[in-house]
């Protein structure tokens, strides 16, 4: 049991350290050869300058990062004032546009009249083809195309957060696990699931998968009305966001004692689950994790039923590059974190699936997830 995790207050990240995401930032695009980087409100934006403005809004907001020029955000006045309280604002120019002139035309001047550029995968389709209006001989490519290990590579500090989101789904987990499952509907469960998850820490619950008996056997299940039975193979999977970063765990239960099968099938993923996790290292392609885990799930005659990828990575959201499927042939390197959640479904019957976060060290790999992966039986 891991009990509850140790008080966790991790120290701000500072203005030095948004400037050199920054700097990385268009020193990649550089490398990648782009014009440069353009980032609307989101998860990219967050990490880059620690902004968070409103991301439904339809009024423009945009980074404008490129190589040799200073940081510059193009931010509607009203704005303004929060832009400029934010830890990463000492490092970017602001321009602020006020309603009823052109955001582009503001844009335009930063970017300038023509050139390839990287674009934030969630820039509303309005902003981008106002863009393209304005300045009709320039190119864009989503930023998970043209510099998918932008935030993939973790520092020490973002480590530190992880690990911490980590502990806390871990403890989520053990008190789960005594609570009764039989006779209470799945949304029940999943809403233990996510007041654990805030008691424990966590700022905001992304997803709560409860999967029973033939539910399990949907990989992303919503928690339904379906009444939780006795006899029952339960999926859970569970996480969100603690200071700032995810938490993403699996763990399949099952209600009162298993039949052999069942038994057999959740051995299956978690050796499955176990060999690629032994597998991470420095140097190994992302594929060779899903390699791994695949070979010993179809060789034990189960590899039509494993119908998605071995993992994705982690860090200010909860799903983002690298992902660990065939054909991602990006080196392992250290600082890297992802899932490693393999998993068989049987129609009409149950599913199991076994995930934890693992962070690539020098060494090999390392387990954010200590929880014990073995079946457990509920009530």
């Amino acid at each position: 049991m891991t009990g509850t995790p140790a008080p966790f207050t991790p120290e701000p990240f500072t203005a030095a350290d948004y400037e050199a995401r920054m700097r990385r930032a268009a020193e990649a695009a550089a490398d990648a050869g782009l014009d440069g980087v353009l980032v609307a409100p989101g998860p990219d934006m967050v990490w880059l300058t620690g902004y968070a403005p409103p991301a439904d809004t339809e009024r423009l907001t945009l980074l404008v990062l490129a190589p040799g020029r200073d940081p510059a955000l193009v931010v509607p006045t009203l704005e303004a004032p929060d832009a400029a309280g934010a830890a990463g604002a000492p490092a970017l120019t602001l321009h602020d546009w006020t309603d009823g002139k052109d955001p582009y035309a503001a844009t335009a001047a930063l970017v300038g009249a023509s050139g390839r550029f990287g674009i934030s995968d969630n820039t509303w389709a309005l902003h981008l083809l106002g863009l393209r209006r304005t300045l009709p001989h320039t190119d864009y490519v989503p930023l998970t195309e043209a510099l998918p290990m932008l935030r993939a590579v973790k520092d020490a500090a973002e480590l530190e957060r992880l690990a911490a989101a980590g502990a806390a789904a871990d403890a989520t987990y053990e008190e789960i696990r005594t609570v009764r499952f039989a006779g209470r509907r799945e949304t029940d469960v999943a809403a233990d699931l996510a007041d654990l998850l805030r008691r424990f820490g966590h700022s905001q619950v992304d997803f709560t998968v409860v999967g029973s008996g033939p539910n399990g056997a949907n990989p992303h299940h919503e928690a339904g009305e379906r009444v939780i039975e006795r006899g029952d193979m339960v999926v859970l999977d569970f996480g969100g966001l603690l200071h700032g970063y995810g938490s993403d765990t699996s763990r399949t239960v099952h209600v009162g004692e298993p039949d052999a099968e069942e038994r057999e099938v959740h051995d299956i993923v978690r050796r499955a689950q176990e060999e690629a996790c032994r597998a991470v290292r420095p140097g190994i392609a992302c594929q060779d994790v899903d390699r791994v885990a695949r070979a010993v799930i179809t060789d034990a005659g189960y590899g039509e039923y494993f119908i998605h990828r071995t993992g994705h990575g982690i860090g200010v959201t909860t799903h983002e590059p690298p992902y660990m499927i065939e054909g991602e042939e990006q080196p392992l390197v250290p600082g890297m974190c992802f899932s490693v959640e393999p998993g068989i479904y049987l129609p009409g019957r149950f599913g199991v699936r076994i995930e934890d976060i693992v962070t690539v060290t020098e060494g090999g790999g390392r387990r954010l997830n200590t929880t014990s992966r073995e079946l457990v039986i509920v009530d």
